[in-house]
């Protein structure tokens, strides 16, 4: 461009010059001949001129060609970027009208139970109060008939007494079929409507995950309600005899999964989920399925547990430890990633204390992925609103409760449930992952957390040697 610049400023000035001794030739008559060739040079040096031009010309051209060809390119990306998000927008749209239509869908549903409820309940006390009569009416005819019975000769019948005695009876029968009638109804329709209750509640928590990662707030925070584990239905227990884990339980004759109560030594009674498979029966201290729960909890919460034990669910901290302190127990994470692949990872460990904030020692055993949580290490647990001193905000960064060491590792069984779509590196941090040491990162589908002792036989004879509370 300099050269194009001088070669524009210099050209005029030779070409004037040059028209200037023309004229000054045309008017005196020189006898010299070396103005031909003077001209001649003037010539060359314009030519040369012309040609550096033309290759600055050239050059220029070919650099504005290749700017406009990455203009395009860039323009070509920002256009499909563009098309991308707003498909994405447009899903999310679709979505929100989905929830939105199922919400008013469920509140009226919500409303037809409540009435149901209530006219189940007038109907109910109604006919309680009619059975109060009704016995007491019964046991005054009762009375009457023995007495009329005692008053008459032994061998004369009285079928209209017996008549009436068996009338009495089946109108007794019938009530009692109608108020197991009831009860069941009743039973039914409050199971309905705690159904409906969580559902509304999972769709009103997913809605403040999905403004709360759209909003610009660093610290992502969980609802303060506190939810308690749902404790469904037990199977078998004795309740003068309780088994201290899912082991004594398999050992006692139940070789079926489901849900049962325990009382590990020194510890209260609650239930657990046993895992029955190949011999053995195994304790279920997490599951994650569908994303139905919300992980992201506070202290208090991982502390004593949260979920359904028949769905998604974190047993507790305090319910772990009072179970793994009786004996040397194993610990195995099952994974599954979302093109169905499941592996497998097993530890010996040791749990610390609510003191040590449940500080956790792993050593492997044995596995199927890559080992990806510190070996040897003080893993501490910490939460959002509870962090133990010289930690890094790891839980603020990744979401979720989880254990970690002095740096912030990309392992979270306990973070945000995220669907194949989160392709974006901190929406896969901040979600189900496991990153193994090598560098290999999964994302996470399904996940269950397991524990089991390590000398079965010789737990179970420290239980029979236990002396009976």
């Amino acid at each position: 461009m300099y050269t194009i610049k001088l070669f524009l400023f210099i050209a005029p000035l030779v070409i004037s010059s040059r028209i200037d001794q023309d004229y000054s030739s045309s008017d005196s008559v020189s006898p010299e001949p070396k103005s031909k060739f003077a001209m001649l040079d003037d010539v060359k040096i314009l030519a040369n001129g012309l040609l550096q031009l033309g290759h600055g010309l050239k050059d220029f051209v070919h650099k504005t060609k290749g700017q406009i060809n990455d203009i395009f390119q860039k323009l070509n990306i920002f256009d499909q970027s563009f098309y991308d998000l707003s498909l994405q927008m447009n899903e999310i749209k679709e979505e929100e009208k989905e929830l939105k239509r199922t919400t008013s869908k469920l509140q009226v549903k919500n409303e037809e139970v409540k009435n149901m409820s209530l006219e189940l309940n007038s109907k109910l006390e109604s006919l309680l109060e009619e059975k109060s009569l009704l016995r007491q009416k019964v046991k005054y005819l009762e009375g009457q008939l023995t007495k009329f019975i005692k008053n008459q000769p032994e061998n004369q019948e009285h079928p209209e007494v017996t008549s009436l005695q068996t009338f009495v009876e089946q109108q007794d029968n019938s009530i009692k079929d109608l108020l197991q009638t009831m009860e069941e109804q009743y039973r039914q329709l409050n199971q309905q409507h705690s159904q409906i209750k969580e559902i509304e509640n999972q769709l009103r928590r997913t809605g403040i995950q999905e403004s709360t990662e759209n909003s610009l707030s660093s610290k992502p925070r969980a609802p303060r309600t506190i939810p308690s584990l749902h404790l469904n239905e037990t199977k078998n227990v004795e309740h003068n005899d309780i088994p201290a884990d899912c082991t004594t339980i398999y050992n006692r004759g139940e070789h079926t999964s489901g849900i049962y109560s325990i009382r590990p030594s020194n510890s209260q009674v609650f239930n657990v989920y046993c895992d029955v498979r190949s011999g053995s029966s195994w304790i279920l201290i997490q599951r994650r399925i569908d994303g139905s729960q919300n992980f992201n909890e506070s202290w208090e919460n991982y502390k004593y547990g949260f979920g359904r034990l028949d769905g998604e669910f974190w047993l507790g901290l305090e319910k772990i430890y009072s179970i793994v302190k009786q004996s040397n127990y194993i610990l195995r994470i099952e994974l599954e990633d979302w093109k169905d692949n499941k592996h497998y990872i097993e530890y010996s460990f040791h749990l610390g204390n609510h003191e040590t904030n449940y500080t956790l020692h792993l050593s492997e055993i044995t596995a199927t992925v890559p080992n990806a949580l510190p070996e040897h290490k003080d893993l501490v647990f910490s939460t959002w609103d509870h962090k133990a001193k010289g930690q890094f905000n790891c839980q603020e960064s990744y979401s979720g409760g989880w254990w970690w060491h002095d740096v912030c590792g990309e392992n979270n069984l306990n973070g945000k449930y995220n669907k194949p779509r989160s392709k974006t590196k901190p929406e896969r941090r901040r979600g189900i992952c496991w990153k193994s040491q090598n560098g290999r990162f999964y994302s996470i589908k399904s996940t269950k957390m397991l524990i089991h002792p390590k000398d079965s036989e010789s737990f179970e004879l420290r239980q029979v040697k236990k002396p009976m509370k």
